[in-house]
């Protein structure tokens, strides 16, 4: 009977492993009806106490290994039809006592699993986000408190006179300062991405919004010892998006080209159109990510390169507000140089 339960569920190749549900629960459910159906007609309390047990035991297991509702059920439906099944095999009858006893095993037994599945189920995404949401949070505070102090002890410097701003000193501070406005931007962009609130669309003019953008990305060139270039094709291409969900994105891919970028390099800002699309590229010089599939950089808290400072959530935020936004973003290698970031938007053609 197991050996037939465990190809049945073998057959079916239910996500995420079938492989995995063929060693829970069926042996020691098996046991428990076998002493429930020695005791009929006068089953001891004990004996349906121990199937409770059994089945709850084997609802948390599927539950633990990732599996979901419908193969709890399955595993009971299996075990049925397999006793039926090898019963008229083998010639063997079945009084209608022990099938009642039989049903009423399965049905407790679902039973059981099922409210053991459902209350654990929704007690293990509740901690998982927990924990989750606490660790973005910790490390958040951790790099905004690296920040914040480095500004100060900047600024405290500042104040002897004995440095000035156009120093080393106020290089920590512009750097200091840059992070700061980097995490905020970060964490508005992922509450909005994240929250799934609608984006506020209109007409957005790709000139006025890399106008914005290279302020702020100049000053971040400069305090990195970067160079920071614009090749834009035209300065009539405009798109249909939520400016400031775009906006962010473009500052984050900006923020990392310079944060992995070789000293002394240059990060290139180009925008270009393709039939009805608007193509914005942010190309660097890191040499290229270590190895792996590029599109691993979008999980999160994924940290390539030399610089591991950050959370690892950027490029993973960037991409929700971009798709937010009916549009993609995409990566690709160049071997030995660096790498290219691609936000793909449909051209609004209003003028």
């Amino acid at each position: 009977m197991i050996e037939r339960c465990q190809a049945r569920v073998a057959l079916r190749k239910e996500p995420p492993a079938a492989e995995a549900q063929l060693h829970f629960g069926i042996p020691l459910f098996l046991d428990q009806l076998i002493r429930t159906l020695k005791n009929e007609p006068a089953v001891s309390p004990s004996v349906n106490g121990e199937i409770s047990k059994v089945a709850t035991l084997h609802g948390r297991e599927l539950l633990l290994h990732g599996f979901n509702v419908e193969q709890v059920v399955h595993d009971y439906g299996d075990l049925c039809q397999v006793i039926t099944g090898l019963a008229i095999e083998t010639g063997t009858p079945i009084r209608t006592e022990e099938f009642r006893t039989l049903n009423r095993c399965l049905d407790n037994g679902i039973a059981d699993a099922m409210v053991e599945f459902t209350e654990n189920q929704e007690h293990l995404i509740v901690d998982r986000e927990v924990q989750a949401l606490n660790e973005r949070l910790g490390i958040l505070a951790h790099e905004l408190r690296n920040h914040l102090n480095s500004a100060m002890l900047a600024v405290s410097a500042l104040k002897t006179g004995k440095v000035g701003l156009g120093g080393a000193t106020g290089a920590v501070l512009d750097r200091s300062l840059t992070g700061l406005r980097g995490l905020i931007d970060r964490s508005l962009a992922d509450v909005r991405a994240t929250a799934g609130l609608p984006p506020r669309w209109q007409h957005v003019r790709i000139a006025g919004l890399v106008a914005d953008i290279s302020v702020s990305a100049s000053l971040e060139a400069k305090a990195l010892a970067c160079e920071f270039s614009v090749e834009m094709d035209g300065s009539d291409l405009a798109v249909n998006a939520d400016r400031d969900m775009l906006l962010s994105a473009l500052g984050i891919l900006l923020q990392n080209a310079f944060k992995f970028t070789h000293r002394h390099s240059t990060v290139t800002l180009r925008v270009y159109a393709q039939e009805n699309r608007i193509l914005m590229d942010v190309q660097d010089h890191c040499g290229g990510p270590p190895g792996g599939n590029p599109q691993d950089m979008f999980g999160p808290y994924t940290r390539a390169g030399i610089n591991k400072a950050g959370m690892g959530l950027g490029l993973g935020i960037c991409r929700r507000s971009i798709e937010a936004n009916d549009s993609t973003l995409s990566v690709r290698n160049l071997p030995g140089e660096g790498c290219v970031f691609t936000i793909d938007l449909p051209r609004d053609f209003a003028p």
